[in-house]
């Protein structure tokens, strides 16, 4: 009977201290990945929006090449065309804003037209590229 009288049911104090310890270990672990977490988002963001910015101008420019009504100019090799397109895609900037730095090349090859575009912004001054080439349609026109 003196069993029924003693049983104690719970956990004792050194148990929820060590539960304490070990959850703000994995607390603090997990603190120390937020600064890289965030430092990698705002990389990816600016990657994306290059890479939209990219594909904009790549389009932009092979609709100016199979319109057989428009005149396109090669560009002077090592002295691209370069012009500023910012995030939010206003002619102006806005608050919070990014200048991309925008950088088109247009050879012709002879009945074929190669369009090479870099995007860069502040801290990747390589940036990204891409290359398209282009052959004008003849019935294109609208």
């Amino acid at each position: 009977m003196s069993n029924l009288l003693c049983d104690k049911k719970g956990i004792t104090m050194v148990e929820v201290l060590a539960s304490v310890i070990l959850i703000t270990v994995g607390i603090m672990a997990l603190i120390t990945l937020l600064p890289s977490g965030m430092r990698l988002s705002g990389t990816s963001d600016l990657l994306g929006r290059a890479a939209g910015i990219l594909q904009a101008e790549l389009s932009m420019n092979e609709i100016l090449v199979l319109n057989e009504n428009n005149t396109v100019t090669a560009t002077v090799p090592g002295n691209p065309l370069t012009k500023t397109v910012y995030g939010s895609g206003k002619p102006t900037p806005q608050p919070g804003d990014i200048a991309y730095t925008v950088r088109t090349e247009r050879s012709d090859l002879g009945g074929r037209w190669l369009i090479q575009v870099q995007v860069s912004w502040p801290g990747n001054a390589a940036g990204i590229g891409e290359s398209l080439i282009v052959t004008r349609q003849k019935y294109f026109a609208q």
